[in-house]
């Protein structure tokens, strides 16, 4: 989502080792969109990380974007490993661009999210965005934790994006920074509790505080959201628009793990 700042935007540079838009809408079985994409009614699920999660997939366009969303295995699937694949793809036979977006089935509240990524999220083309967030479907602009890595279709613009949306009323908390890395393992966290989310990214795969990069807290104060929600993760294309490199893109998330406060 291209985000209205409310907190100061921080232009920052982290070297390592190692704005969704208003119509976000994730699918559930047998319904419609808020764009009016119809969501299949035998929507696959997959395995990853000791949780049940459902892979996206729509007969048109929806909103982040619009984009079209596939649950193929060419899009999304779960390796040997056990690792998770996102991947955004050109379609060889109709020519579309292809987004990815998994969700839990289960809802999660107060307590500490954590992903580890695989992947130069640091080096994605500036039509190509990466989320990692909470959110409650069908409330756009509220009840909503991002992680996301954008540059919301502007090279200038920095592409690490933390955002949180409110319970009630209207405007979000952002913090934004410039983020490279000279690697490609990292680690992300938000802790959500009844009055605020704190954020913070590593380098590598830990949470050891040399590693940290970027910690964030929202406003003393700030209306944070007291609802358990699904988790998302999902990769597509700003306003819908094709890479601007035309290249496809692979990430990989090794875990996630939620801890109860």
């Amino acid at each position: 989502m291209k985000h209205t700042f409310m907190t100061l935007a921080v232009t920052l540079i982290a070297f390592g080792s190692c704005k969704k838009e208003s119509t976000q809408q994730a699918a559930t079985p047998a319904t419609e969109t808020a764009a009016g994409a119809k969501v299949s009614a035998a929507a696959s699920t997959i395995s990853f990380s000791g949780y049940t999660w459902t892979v996206r997939t729509e007969t048109g366009t929806s909103g982040p974007g619009p984009n079209y969303w596939s649950n193929s295995s060419s899009n999304v699937w779960v390796d040997a490993n056990g690792y998770l694949h996102l991947k955004l793809r050109k379609d060889a036979g109709t020519g579309r661009w292809l987004c990815s977006e998994v969700y839990t089935n289960q809802s999660f509240g107060y307590g500490t999210y954590v992903w580890q990524v695989e992947g130069r999220v640091d080096s994605l083309d500036r039509n190509v965005v990466f989320g990692l967030f909470n959110y409650k479907s069908g409330d756009d602009g509220h009840h909503e934790m991002d992680i996301e890595f954008a540059r919301w279709g502007n090279n200038a613009w920095p592409n690490y994006n933390y955002t949180v949306y409110p319970q009630t009323g209207s405007g979000n908390a952002n913090y934004t920074a410039e983020l490279k890395l000279n690697g490609s393992y990292t680690t992300y966290r938000f802790i959500r509790n009844s009055s605020s989310v704190s954020f913070s990214g590593f380098h590598g795969h830990t949470q050891a505080a040399a590693n940290a990069f970027f910690p964030w807290t929202t406003p003393s104060g700030y209306n944070v959201s007291t609802v358990a929600m699904p988790v998302h993760m999902n990769l597509w294309l700003f306003e819908g628009n094709a890479p601007s490199n035309a290249k496809e893109v692979e990430l990989i998330v090794h875990s996630f793990t939620f801890t109860a406060l």
